[in-house]
């Protein structure tokens, strides 16, 4: 099976997660993360969990999966390991996510390396998880956090190069993106390619 990439914006959609262990803690954490009205149905939580739910960070269904609990759901991610549970939740509907079951899945998800607003998601169709860990790792050495500061700077500069109107813009937006930009953040020369970017900025802008 291939699957189709996609990034979801999950910003205040309802995502329901059936199970309170640590797998589910998991997904619920990654969720927040994304922005996601989270909901979870179980009758008991791991303690992250249930300090999440003091604060507010989750809605909790202290009971099992009912048919019904998806209504008004974007997806679902299935993470209790119950039998026979993943097929009553495919019957309503919901885009789900199987821990235990991939080939139940309608999605699956990367393993991914966070820098600020840099996402690489990585996957190998379900086939090996510790590999997508292995060279999601790998990834995370190539790019270090200062891919965050990186990209906070290009989203201004990118901003203002857009607005000037001159053909020339082209050239420079894809200097900012090129290998050897992305070589120069990764030898620790951010503070030098930002100036000499800035300085090829303000004569475009001239």
């Amino acid at each position: 099976m291939r699957y189709y990439p996609v990034f979801l914006n999950l910003t205040k959609k309802k995502c329901v997660v059936v199970g309170g262990g640590k797998v589910a803690q998991r997904k619920v954490l990654s969720l927040i993360e994304a922005g996601a009205a989270v909901t979870v149905i179980s009758p008991v939580l791991t303690p992250k969990l249930t300090a999440l739910k003091k604060r507010g960070s989750i809605e909790h269904i202290p009971r099992h999966y009912e048919d019904g609990d998806l209504k008004g759901a974007f997806l679902t991610i299935s993470a209790a390991g119950a039998a026979g549970l993943n097929d009553k939740i495919i019957a309503d509907g919901s885009l789900l996510n199987a821990a235990d079951e991939p080939d139940k899945c309608d999605f699956i998800v990367p393993s991914t390396v966070t820098r600020g607003q840099l996402t690489i998601a990585v996957s190998t169709s379900g086939i090996s998880p510790a590999l997508s860990r292995t060279i999601a790792a790998q990834l995370r050495e190539d790019f270090g956090r200062d891919f965050s500061s990186y990209l906070s700077f290009l989203k201004k500069f990118r901003t203002k190069a857009i607005a000037s109107n001159k053909p020339e813009k082209v050239g420079l937006l894809k200097m900012a993106g090129d290998s050897g930009a992305i070589a120069a953040v990764r030898e620790g020369r951010l503070k030098e390619l930002k100036a000499e970017l800035s300085k090829r900025l303000a004569e475009l802008l001239r």
